[in-house]
């Protein structure tokens, strides 16, 4: 008996060994052969008699690693055996008892199994998506060099933008008009032969911040100028040619004035200066006499006059004076490279669209003026008055036409004196010529100057009253308005006293 579960321990110890290895079912087979010669030798019992189904047989594990998280179940004693049988009686079969499911592993090797398997495959998880990252920022990288090398040999292979080497060449005359682009202004260089390309003058202007102070008009720039060279010229104040300024109340042409002998400049002559280019030997300009043979002979409609006064010009007796008055006071820009017709043709242009944009063609519903005869009306009261008193001297004006009275004004007999000053002697006012309302009723033949635009307001709405007659008094400007003949000549005795109308002749 003794021998016998000798055996059966050894065979258990063996079959405990062998579940640490997976076994096919051929195996088992040949396990289950060795253990039915075992039995032979012990004995000769029947397998049912010596039952070694105490010990658990294997079952494969769901895990897979064996050596590591395999925990036996806890041994079992072996099966006392059965009392022996009497010979000759029948053998009842002893029951067998129903096999033991495999126990499931709880606890601490179960959970850590399953927590390091997550973990492994979170950790390739994370490795995958950091080799993701790597791949992808290498990729990136790869293709922005890509992008830069190439872009660099395109560079390469164009040479970069076109550009002069320079030293600059003859000055020409570049347009920048209002709202033009640094792209646009480039376009009009390269078209001048300024600068080789516009890529050139572009990269020179986004370099230089005083490009932001460029104003509109015409510039005077070396041809064949390096772009950085052209965009420091255009900035630069000496290059601004063709730049007229009109002072208010200026007249065409040129005049003396008696008392102190000095010139005081025409608008003639304020155009011939605004056209230089260039500087000594080189300079080029247009002259005062050239342009005022240029307003004397051109017709009005090639020299740029409006429509409204076009009319007006056919009739007036001296040609040389039928631009007076249609160029307008303020800033005015015109192209100094041009012939002497085209500049007047630039300049009278302009003021008549400046004049048209304070509502000059719908003026005269009260007064009952034309544009042309308000703009005439409109150069006395410019003349004669302050600021602050143009729209009465408007208003003088319109009642004086309306009963046909002579407005005898002294500007209007100044207008044609070469010689000028504010008194004004008899023989000049006898003096019997289209502009002088002493010899003549109605208005001048044309504006005496260049009105402003107070004066134009003040004769589109004048202001009421009666008023026929007004003098200044004085040399501040003090003036007195009437509708009474003996009073004014009272307030001219005034203006005698203080010596305002003393003659320097």
């Amino acid at each position: 008996m003794t021998d016998r579960w000798a055996r059966a321990e050894e065979l258990f110890r063996q079959r405990e060994a062998d579940r640490r290895y997976r076994r096919d079912d051929q195996a088992w087979a040949e396990h289950d052969d060795e253990a039915a010669q075992a039995h032979s030798r012990v004995g000769g019992r029947d397998d049912d008699e010596y039952d070694t189904s105490v010990i658990p047989r294997y079952v494969e594990d769901e895990y897979e690693d064996e050596d590591e998280y395999y925990d036996p179940p806890p041994r079992r004693p072996a099966r006392r055996p059965e009392t022996q049988r009497p010979r000759g009686a029948g053998r009842q079969e002893a029951p067998r008892r129903p096999k033991r499911a495999q126990p499931e592993r709880a606890g601490r090797p179960q959970r850590g199994r399953r927590s390091r398997a997550s973990s492994r495959k979170a950790a390739e998880r994370k490795k995958r998506r950091r080799n993701l990252w790597v791949i992808t920022g290498v990729f990136v990288l790869l293709f922005t060099g890509a992008v830069v090398f190439a872009g660099m040999k395109l560079v390469d292979g164009l040479g970069g933008p076109e550009d002069f080497a320079g030293p600059g060449g003859p000055l020409v005359v570049v347009h920048v008009q209002p709202g033009d682009t640094s792209q646009q202004i480039a376009a009009t260089m390269v078209e001048k032969g300024v600068v080789a390309s516009t890529g050139a003058f572009v990269q020179a202007a986004v370099r230089n911040s005083n490009m932001n102070s460029v104003q509109p008009g015409y510039y005077a720039i070396p041809s064949r100028s390096p772009a950085a060279e052209a965009v420091i010229a255009l900035i630069a104040k000496s290059s601004r040619v063709g730049n007229l300024v009109v002072s208010e109340g200026r007249q065409l042409h040129d005049q003396q004035d008696v008392n102190t002998g000095s010139r005081k400049e025409g608008i003639y002559r304020k155009i011939a200066d605004a056209s230089c280019i260039g500087t000594g030997p080189t300079q080029k300009c247009v002259t005062y006499e050239q342009l005022d043979a240029a307003g004397a002979t051109m017709d009005p409609a090639a020299l740029g006059v409006p429509n409204w006064a076009a009319q007006d010009l056919r009739n007036v007796p001296d040609r040389s004076r039928q631009l007076e008055g249609l160029i307008a006071a303020g800033t005015l820009d015109f192209d100094p490279s041009g012939t002497p017709e085209q500049i007047l043709a630039q300049v009278v242009t302009a003021s008549a669209r400046s004049y048209e944009g304070t509502g000059l063609l719908q003026s005269g519903t009260e007064t009952k003026l034309s544009p042309y005869e308000t703009l005439v009306a409109a150069s006395l009261v410019e003349r004669e008055a302050l600021p602050q008193d143009m729209s009465k001297v408007a208003r003088v004006i319109v009642n004086r036409l309306r009963v046909d009275q002579p407005l005898q004004f002294d500007s209007t007999v100044n207008y044609t004196l070469d010689r000028t000053e504010v008194a004004t002697t008899d023989s000049d006012r006898a003096t019997r010529n289209p502009w002088n309302t002493y010899a003549m009723a109605g208005l001048p033949a044309t504006p005496i100057s260049a009105p402003s635009l107070n004066a134009l307001r003040a004769v589109e709405n004048p202001e009421p009253g009666p008023w026929l007659y007004f003098v200044t008094i004085d040399k501040q400007g003090t003036t007195l308005f009437t509708d009474s003949y003996q009073e004014h000549l009272r307030n001219i005795e005034k203006a005698r006293q203080s010596g305002i109308l003393d003659s320097g002749r």
